[in-house]
């Protein structure tokens, strides 16, 4: 009887048991595994860990997140990962738009990457970065469940396109490796004009191009391309030459800083000088040009600011904030200090428009950033305007659970308000810009970036400054750039150059 009753409670102990088991394992938070393949990484690496979700089909998600339609992703900084061996994402990692925990059931195609690249602005294009293969699975944070994703592929550098009339220059930049402790390149295309190569013995002015955010010195719009290089009127021939503005942590717009380095006297001292010594270039400041659009246009008026005697003019097109009293419709001097997600009526504040409709807002923008934890947006000006906190990172311009600008690192920022830079220094600087200056924006900004033109303009006006500020009406951040404006541009550059370099009369 004793041995039938034990038997009975060993049985009823073991059901016990697989039943705390079975239950354990439905509280078991749903996870992310991922692994990284010996094959691929012979050695420990440190980085920031993603794993993207998508529901739409095709294409990979690690291209994401896109601005204006992000979907769920989630991020985890990983410190000396082993060959071999796996990391967790789970509720703990950062998470976009919020965290696992909250990710909204249903079917995913999902994909994981490992970001240890310094040089691209996007992770997916970061060459030596690795990545999954895409697996397709239902998500349901209520459930329990790991998906195992494995780091079996490396991004590897697309090849320059051979093309005849363009090259690309791959410079070591000296003041930039040992700001940074590693070898940094440097990148440039250069776009000759068709008749380089049948002149031998001709000089040609050139037109320094910058990009916007995102974009490479690959990056050329098809108008410049068809307008800058080549003659305008029969006349003038130019030498084209874009550059790139990526870096880590997003666009470094050619500003020196604390965390990106000397780039603007990189560009100066370095670049520049090689472009004169290995291309037939009219190697003066007067048949030097700048231009560019969004990041590309602040930074082309940057450079044209601050190194005054470098360049012979800048055609700035929608430039990022130019005057941070409306810094996308924000005061950052203003006290006691506004709040970067919220206006003083306690509604959200737009970062994006179409037409007057908001599109994006700042709170989710900002958590869209942290969770990429490299540069997006938003860090990418923390990372030029900020100084160094405490952590060695860029001092944050705002509290991130609040929203409140701190106004130590909003004054920090002044030292890169060009409206601040022209009013201190234009006894200076008036002389040295006169006949330079020229910034075309939209009306309608996508991104709210005519406010600070307007400012800058009035700036301008009462400093007695000839600078050409044109507002478009009715066009956006990118409908204004047309090649109405580009045809305007490349003729206002070669009366620019006629005016100092005059040519012989057979042309």
């Amino acid at each position: 009887m004793r041995t039938a009753q034990s038997g009975k409670t060993l049985c009823l102990m073991i059901v016990g048991l697989l039943w705390w088991i079975a239950a354990a394992a439905a509280a078991e938070p749903l996870r992310f595994s991922v692994r990284l393949d010996a094959a691929v990484a012979p050695q420990p690496l440190s980085g920031r860990l993603y794993v993207f979700l998508s529901r739409r089909p095709g294409g990979e998600p690690r291209f994401g997140p896109d601005w204006f339609s992000p979907e769920p992703f989630f991020g985890l900084d990983v410190e000396k990962v082993q060959p071999g061996t796996s990391r967790r994402l789970d509720d703990r990692a950062d998470g976009f738009p919020g965290p696992l925990a909250k990710l909204p059931p249903g079917a995913y195609r999902i994909q994981a990457m490992l970001d240890q690249d310094f040089f691209s602005t996007h992770h997916a294009l970061g060459v030596g970065n690795l990545y999954s293969d895409v697996k397709q699975a239902p998500l349901d944070p209520a459930a329990s469940g790991t998906v195992e994703l494995v780091l079996s592929h490396v991004v590897r550098e697309e090849p320059f396109p051979a093309s005849s009339g363009r090259e690309e220059v791959v410079l070591r930049s000296q003041r930039l490796s040992a700001f940074h402790g590693r070898d940094v390149t440097e990148r440039a295309m250069v776009i000759l004009p068709p008749n380089y190569q049948r002149e031998p013995s001709k000089r040609y002015p050139v037109i320094y191009h910058i990009p916007g955010f995102g974009g490479s010195h690959r990056s050329v719009p098809r108008f410049w391309m068809a307008s800058a290089a080549g003659a305008d009127a029969g006349r003038v021939e130019l030498i084209l030459v874009s550059l790139s503005g990526q870096c880590k942590w997003g666009h470094h717009v050619y500003a020196n800083s604390e965390t990106n380095g000397p780039r603007g006297d990189a560009l100066v001292d370095e670049m520049i000088p090689y472009i004169d010594l290995h291309y037939r270039t009219v190697a003066a400041p007067t048949a030097r040009f700048l231009t560019g659009h969004s990041s590309g246009g602040w930074s082309s008026l940057w450079l044209q600011v601050s190194y005054p005697d470098a360049f012979g003019g800048v055609w700035s097109f929608a430039p990022d904030p130019v005057d941070f009293r409306d810094f996308q419709q924000i005061d950052l001097y203003a006290r006691p200090p506004l709040n970067l997600y919220r206006d003083p009526q306690g509604e959200r504040r737009p970062l994006a428009r179409r037409g007057t409709t908001p599109l994006l807002w700042f709170d989710s923008f900002a958590r869209l950033d942290d969770c990429l934890g490299r540069g997006g947006q938003l860090r990418s000006f923390e990372a030029v305007f900020s100084p160094r906190g405490p952590d060695g990172l860029p001092r944050k311009l705002w509290d991130r659970a609040t929203g409140t600008i701190d106004p130590q690192t909003a004054l920090a920022w002044q030292k890169y308000d060009i409206r601040i830079l022209l009013e201190k220094n234009w006894k200076t600087l008036g002389p040295k810009l006169e006949g330079k200056l020229h910034i075309v924006t939209g009306e309608l900004d996508t991104f709210y970036l005519e406010g600070a033109v307007r400012l800058l303009a009035k700036t301008l006006r009462d400093l007695s400054s000839d600078a050409q500020v044109e507002i478009v009406p009715g066009r956006d951040h990118m409908s204004m750039l047309m090649p109405a404006q580009i045809q305007a541009a490349r003729r206002q550059m070669t009366e620019a150059f006629l005016k100092r370099h005059p040519q012989p009369a057979d042309g």
